[in-house]
């Protein structure tokens, strides 16, 4: 009998297949203790292979390149944590073995991650993937992951590692759920890039049996059971549909009745644009320049470094508009050069254009960099700051570029409820907003983005949210200047409908969304999606917005 389950879809498209789970984490080693003799042998076998796993996920990076190649070398980094080592090593000498002293040095810094604010516990998935790794390495015993099969399937699992859900073969892999995660997570984020349709934060998803045949709608969130013949053909036949019409759909972004609305590429690094440019993306509205700065935590990469890369990406869009985020460092994204160590919580920190401020040096070198990458290019080059809080805070970035000898437009990132507030404040000082709806959820609600258990306040359609956004647009379009999304909202092509008819001037998504929001967007003319703007933002939860606007959209 056919039952419907309910998560967050964070990935468009069907799957039909067959129940997989993900393979079971490593056992717990056992607590016994070794003679004094043997510590440092044992301390040789602990840093092999922490190496290997370091190594490991590294390959599997470079070999997934994109997105995927930041978020592992991040894990990668996490491994080789110095002060997690020192750690290992004295646990080790005074008795424990190698697996024993990783599994209970994890477990401790385990617990100050999840006691460290809701935004880096977070981090503790990636955390007990790469303690898993090593362990499983130290017992000898088949690493943690996805299950070995010559038929295609449903991926089930408690939460997706980035180094699992980096490297599906999506020829076997037709889609997963997860009973954890949330919208903005990075199992998420990597689901999208590969187009893998997919389902977060159902609760009880580890309970459907082995081989049960399931129906997943990563539009939806729905997750039909053993779904009916009928069912299966309605969603069949939507999907095809929905293939037909994205296949139809070129061009600039636009509505039907010719209110253009540019549709923009996210990308973390010169690796991103091939499928940006091959999804007909008109620029890049969001640029993630983490990537370089997270090769060594110790240090900033050199302005000659900055230059080939930042130029890489300007190459490929000319005429084009290309978004840069100058470094967005802290909070999950720690840097030693850079980040406080110390800090009670550090979501709510020195992060982002905070961090920058307080080393001008390495946002001085960042922004002659961007100059120079820049220097002959027919690109437009805009440049904007993470974190802007207030006027203040756009003005010192203001000032920073022009002292650099920039010739850009500046923006800030309205990720802050004040930098919403105030907007038309912060936009004396800078020529555009760029909406991180992400953050901005997180922030409203105090609600981390990586926490399945609030996934619900993560949810774009929040009216709440959709009222920040509102707000930042009205103050961009009485000053005269653009204000964008590059959060993962632009990515949903109901709400990017919504999203325009709030005032939005630009939308940046994930490359393989741009098809899915362009061809929506044209169905609909810019009075339509200003009603249905209206609608959602009357409504009193997500969920109710969501139906409203497509209420108003389908014409009931």
């Amino acid at each position: 009998m056919q039952t419907t389950l309910r998560g967050v879809g964070v990935s468009h498209g069907v799957a039909i297949g067959e129940v997989r789970h993900m393979g079971t984490a490593v056992l717990e080693p056992p607590a016994k203790q070794i003679p004094a003799e043997e510590a440092e042998r044992e301390q040789g076998r602990a840093r092999q292979a922490v190496e290997a796993v370091a190594a490991d996920l590294i390959a599997r990076g470079n070999l997934a390149g994109g997105e995927a190649q930041h978020v592992l070398e991040a894990q990668a980094m996490m491994a080789q944590d110095p002060e997690l080592m020192a750690d290992v090593d004295r646990r080790i000498a005074v008795g424990s073995t190698a697996e024993r002293g990783v599994y209970d040095a994890f477990a401790s810094y385990r617990a100050l991650l999840a006691g460290a604010g809701e935004y880096l516990a977070g981090r503790v998935a990636d955390l007990d993937d790469v303690r898993n790794r090593i362990v499983a390495r130290l017992l000898g015993v088949p690493m943690p992951g996805v299950p070995d099969s010559d038929e295609p399937y449903v991926l089930i699992a408690r939460d997706l590692a980035p180094a699992d859900t980096a490297l599906l073969d999506p020829t076997l892999v037709l889609g997963f759920v997860t009973e954890e995660g949330g919208p903005t997570s990075h199992s998420a984020i990597l689901a999208r890039a590969l187009g893998v349709p997919a389902v977060v934060a159902l609760p009880g998803a580890g309970e459907l049996a082995e081989g049960t045949v399931i129906a997943v709608d990563g539009s939806t969130g729905e997750i039909f059971v053993e779904p009916s013949a009928e069912k299966r053909a309605q969603l069949e036949s939507s999907a095809a549909a929905r293939k037909a019409a994205l296949s139809a759909s070129t061009g600039p972004g636009a509505t039907s009745d010719g209110h253009k609305v540019p549709l923009l590429a996210n990308v973390g690094g010169p690796g991103d644009v091939p499928a940006a440019l091959e999804a007909g993306a008109e620029g890049v509205g969001l640029f993630r320049t983490e990537f370089l700065f997270l090769d060594d935590s110790k240090q900033a990469p050199s302005e000659e470094k900055q230059i080939i890369a930042y130029r890489a990406v300007l190459e490929a869009f000319p005429e084009g508009r290309v978004v840069v985020r100058v470094l967005d460092a802290g909070a999950d994204k720690p840097l030693d050069f850079l980040t406080p160590a110390d800090e009670p919580n550090p979501a709510l920190g020195v992060r982002g254009l905070r961090s920058l401020l307080d080393h001008p040096d390495v946002l001085r070198t960042q922004l002659t960099a961007l100059s120079k990458a820049a220097e002959g290019l027919p690109v437009y080059l805009e440049v904007m700051a993470p974190m802007v809080a207030d006027r203040a805070d756009a003005k010192a970035f203001a000032d920073a570029c022009r002292a650099a000898g920039l010739q850009a437009k500046f923006g800030a990132m309205v990720e802050i409820p004040s930098a919403a507030l105030r907007a038309r404040s912060v936009l004396q000082e800078v020529e555009f907003l760029s909406l991180g709806t992400n953050d901005l959820a997180q922030y409203t609600f105090a609600a981390d983005r990586q926490v399945g258990a609030v996934s619900r306040l993560q949810d774009p359609w929040q009216p709440a949210l959709l009222d920040l956004v509102a707000m930042s647009a009205d103050a961009a379009k009485a000053e005269g200047k653009s204000c964008g999304v590059c959060g993962e909202a632009a990515s949903d092509p109901l709400l990017a409908c919504v999203l325009t008819g709030l005032g939005v001037t630009s939308l940046s998504m994930g490359a393989a969304s741009i098809p899915y929001v362009r061809s929506t967007l044209a169905k609909y003319t810019l009075a339509q999606c200003e009603r249905a703007a209206s609608a959602a933002r009357a409504a009193d939860s997500a969920e109710e917005a969501r139906v409203a606007a497509q209420a108003v959209l389908s014409g009931e």
